[in-house]
């Protein structure tokens, strides 16, 4: 895959990408097991594109199945440096309504069984996440989303439930106590992940409910999320059409430096099959000593 590929994971009801030419879906293997699905490669516009369905076609994999290292790490690996996130999310505010596009940027990190990292296991990294969401992508996107002629919110917190069960009235509550904007099971680790793989990443929330708070609208229902989605899914693919192709050119941001002081780490300290296994990831600041990798 050609450098500088715009990558699209797309989330619950999006499975496929629709205008894409010279298709072909590739499995990808990684150090960190089977991603969602293949990836499905091609280009629109001119613009190389790979697309992953986060929950593999068919939808068959809870958010907490999901091998968030296998599906960014993937991504990398076929050229991608930027990722579109597209996601199903309930809406926390009156002032975002079902159908309404959010793109967030923050996020709340409430899962507890996912891994979240690349490292460990003898080499440490802290990578920045003050500013989880890529500014230069986020505006992209923002305009592209405008362009549908949708009700568009820009900034906000999305939290990030384990899931897959909805949430309690009494959880609703809490989480609208902390001033947060959309909930949702998917964009975490996902968010950390593309930060440590130094790749620029955006969320595209599609609210489909109000989630259990509102005293007017019905708790959120598998019925009423559904139909949502459908509606949801058409103005995703209209945005992706638009945004897909004005995403290119030298990335100026943060993003593509993140790793540059964040391994603690001291090198002559790296054990040998975990710094070979984090070649994608660090090979441009720590180059691997092929002959001792051999004898490791």
């Amino acid at each position: 895959m050609t450098e500088g590929a715009v990558g699209v994971i797309g989330g619950s009801g999006l499975y496929e990408l629709e205008g894409l030419t010279n298709v072909r879906w590739r499995r990808v293997r990684t150090p960190f097991g089977d991603p969602s699905d293949e990836f499905c490669t091609g280009e629109l516009e001119g613009r190389p594109v790979v697309f992953l369905p986060r929950h593999g076609r068919g939808h068959r994999l809870t958010p907490t199945e999901l091998n968030f290292r296998a599906n960014v790490w993937g991504l990398k690996s076929l050229g991608v440096e930027w990722i579109v996130s597209v996601s199903a999310v309930g809406s926390m505010k009156e002032d975002i309504r079902p159908l309404d596009l959010v793109i967030p940027g923050q996020f709340i990190d409430l899962t507890k069984r996912r891994a979240s990292s690349f490292f460990g296991e003898g080499i440490v990294a802290h990578v920045p996440m003050a500013d989880p969401v890529c500014g230069p992508l986020g505006d992209v996107l923002d305009k592209a989303a405008r362009a549908t002629g949708s009700r568009v919110h820009r900034g906000g917190t999305y939290v990030c439930i384990e899931g897959p069960q909805f949430s309690t009235r009494a959880e609703s509550r809490v989480y609208r106590s902390w001033g947060v904007d959309v909930i949702g099971m998917t964009n975490m680790p996902e968010a950390k992940l593309a930060r440590e793989a130094e790749l620029c990443y955006a969320t595209l929330a599609l609210a489909t409910d109000y989630d259990v708070w509102h005293d007017t609208h019905a708790a959120v229902s598998v019925e009423v999320v559904v139909a949502n989605l459908m509606k949801n899914v058409a103005t995703a693919k209209d945005v992706l059409r638009r945004v897909i192709p004005a995403i290119g050119g030298a990335r100026l941001c943060e993003c593509p430096r993140l790793l540059e002081n964040a391994v603690i780490t001291s090198p002559p300290a790296f054990p040998h099959a975990t710094r070979r296994r984090l070649d994608l990831l660090i090979g441009k600041y720590f180059p691997l000593d092929r002959k001792k990798a051999r004898r490791g």
